[in-house]
């Protein structure tokens, strides 16, 4: 149970094969699922925390984000992890970088076009983790499908020795994404933030069925997005995040809207099978998340 705010100390500590599971604090399910795996499959897991200020468009949403580096502390070694890099500021930018990662194409849609500057960030600050700890495998959740395709461009095109693990987005009992932004869902709108996943479900249903033009797989999930604030609904393909006309290859159908003051995305994976196309709707809870009072990740 060591916690360490450098790169050189982490970096000592990893010894054989090295699985990092970068997070910005405030954990849940999902990141322990990371975790978990993580744990069974390497020698050494390291888990991150650090909300990186060159990913937020907004100063008032990163001061807002939720933070509570104790609890974190002891849900990450609960989980397996045998090293929680918790770096100052000062650490991971010593001077304001004058160098920037961007990803063009990956990040022109979506999440790119409505957040200017965000994937610069978060590649920038992947980066700096990838070259800084040197590890052999890191675990991203499907459920932020764009990055995880920014950051899998970025580590190929920069040739970083690390392999980029997916995980599968873990919902609520009755569906909705785990967020740590989920904290701040008042009663009325968590109920309202379930049309998120209830359209996508829809969506997924047509899929399974066999339907794959593009316009009416994205009609059918926003027939569901009833008094929430409908940033798009958009099929994209799981490579370089571009909009899809039609589902022709692997694929994600991603959801953003504002409920309340909070803004949510989602999505589901469609992949490639022996007899069609798959969804991955994602692995849902028995009980409420830690989020909403549930005690740790025993009911999945």
């Amino acid at each position: 149970m060591i916690v360490t705010t450098t790169f050189a100390e982490t970096r000592r500590l990893g010894s054989g094969v090295v699985g990092l599971v970068p997070t910005m604090g405030y954990l849940h399910e999902g990141h322990l699922s990371h975790i978990a795996k993580s744990s069974q499959a390497n020698d050494t897991t390291v888990v991150s925390l650090f909300v990186n200020p060159l990913q937020f468009d907004d100063p008032a949403d990163l001061d807002r984000y939720p933070r509570n580096v104790e609890r974190d502390r002891d849900l990450a070694f609960s989980a397996g992890a045998d090293v929680l890099f918790a770096p100052e500021v000062s650490e991971m930018y010593p001077e304001e970088p004058l160098t920037t990662v961007v990803v063009r194409n990956v990040t022109d849609h979506m999440e790119g076009a409505r957040r200017p500057g965000h994937f610069e960030g978060v590649a920038t600050v992947v980066a700096k983790l990838f070259a800084g700890l040197q590890p052999d495998v890191a675990y991203f959740g499907r459920k932020d499908a764009q990055q995880v395709a920014v950051v899998t461009t970025m580590a190929r095109d920069l040739s970083f020795a690390v392999r980029i693990e997916p995980g599968s987005t873990v919902r609520e009992a009755d569906g909705l994404a785990l967020s740590s932004r989920n904290v701040f869902l008042s009663e009325s709108e968590r109920r309202r933030a379930l049309s998120l996943s209830q359209g996508l479900f829809a969506s997924a249903d047509l899929i399974d069925r066999g339907v794959t033009k593009g316009a009416t797989i994205e009609r059918a999930c926003l027939d569901h997005l009833v008094h929430v604030d409908v940033d798009y609904v958009q099929l994209a393909d799981q490579g370089q995040a571009r909009p899809l006309e039609s589902l022709d290859r692997p694929a994600f159908l991603a959801v953003a809207a504002t409920v309340g003051s909070t803004r949510l995305i989602d999505n589901i994976a469609i992949d490639a099978g022996d007899s069609g196309w798959v969804v991955d709707r994602g692995d849902r809870l028995s009980k409420a998340s830690m989020l909403y009072g549930g005690s740790d990740a025993a009911g999945r």
